[in-house]
């Protein structure tokens, strides 16, 4: 028999062969509620992994090429330091451009932890200057030095220390969904290979008489693999689809809301959930041959 009659016999069906596996029961409603279910998790994972390396790919762009200066001196020195600290920025290589922040956008920045009736001009609060970088960045050992000797209220900020922690963690929550997704195959096939040897148990009986009219345990095996990645298979549709439809549910992105907004699938990463069903029908393709082979050992 050729590989596309095999295709086409597994797809089918054969009657006879069908009748050895019972239509529904509660391995039937077992495989398709677990293949449901996990697709549906699958899913959000997925969602979260892809979020993830989206925050970090922002988090990265927005800090990689800002840096912050922040100038601490008296009332009276304030505004000489600012505009020295202005030239310092200016005939710096790698310093695209370099502004002092007014009191509104200060006011603005403090606003969310001390109010919006906060006092800015009457509190000894630092200026800062907002800086920022060419594609080739500057040197911030060189231009510290150059700030300490010319502007000693000077403080600079490169992000190097808020950026990092912000990656790093990033990138684990992205692979904490790789990781989840794994697990989610791994206990579909756990489960599909329990409900497969539940129902070979079940009709030991049967394939004891099918045995005796000469059907090979190859014959008996097939059928079960291919009713329980069928079944399999139109579970993982139906929880994808509820997966994605509720995705879809989700707030989409806002700066409000940082990372708990734009936890759906963007563009064409919307094609990745298609790839769940598949994956689900050969997880269970092999799950089941595997427990059909060894249980009919078992059953010599």
């Amino acid at each position: 028999m050729s590989v596309g009659q095999s295709i086409k016999l597994f797809i089918v069906g054969d009657v006879y062969r069908d009748r050895v596996v019972p239509p529904s029961g509660i391995t039937a409603r077992l495989t398709g509620f677990a293949a449901a279910a996990m697709a549906f998790l699958a899913v959000f994972a997925l969602a979260l992994s892809l979020a993830s390396g989206r925050l970090a790919a922002r988090w990265g762009d927005e800090l990689a090429r800002s840096s912050t200066l922040r100038i601490s001196a008296p009332a009276g020195q304030m505004a000489d330091q600012t505009a020295a600290a202005i030239r310092v920025l200016e005939t710096t290589p790698g310093v695209a451009d370099a502004r002092a922040l007014s009191s509104d956008e200060q006011r603005a920045l403090l606003e969310p932890w001390f109010g919006p009736e906060l006092p800015v001009e009457s509190l000894p609060i630092p200026q800062l200057i907002e800086i920022l970088e060419t594609e080739e960045g500057y040197d911030a050992a060189g231009l510290r030095l150059r700030l300490q000797a010319e502007v000693p209220g000077a403080v600079l900020d490169d992000h190097t220390r808020w950026r990092k922690p912000l990656e790093q963690a990033a990138a684990r929550l992205r692979l904490l969904g790789i990781v989840a997704v794994l697990l989610i195959g791994a206990t579909t096939a756990a489960m599909i290979t329990l409900a497969a040897q539940a129902a070979l148990a079940a009709n030991a009986q049967v394939i004891s008489v099918l045995r005796l009219i000469g059907a090979q345990d190859s014959y008996i095996a097939q059928a079960f693999v291919r009713r329980f990645t069928l079944r399999a298979l139109a579970g993982a549709l139906v929880g994808t689809v509820a997966g994605g439809a509720a995705v879809l549910l989700l707030p989409s992105a806002q700066e409000e809301g940082g990372f708990l907004t734009g936890l759906g699938f963007q563009g064409a990463a919307w094609l990745l959930p298609l790839l769940i069903v598949p994956l689900a029908g050969m997880v269970a393709f092999f799950a089941t041959r595997a427990a059909a082979r060894r249980t009919l050992r078992g059953l010599d």
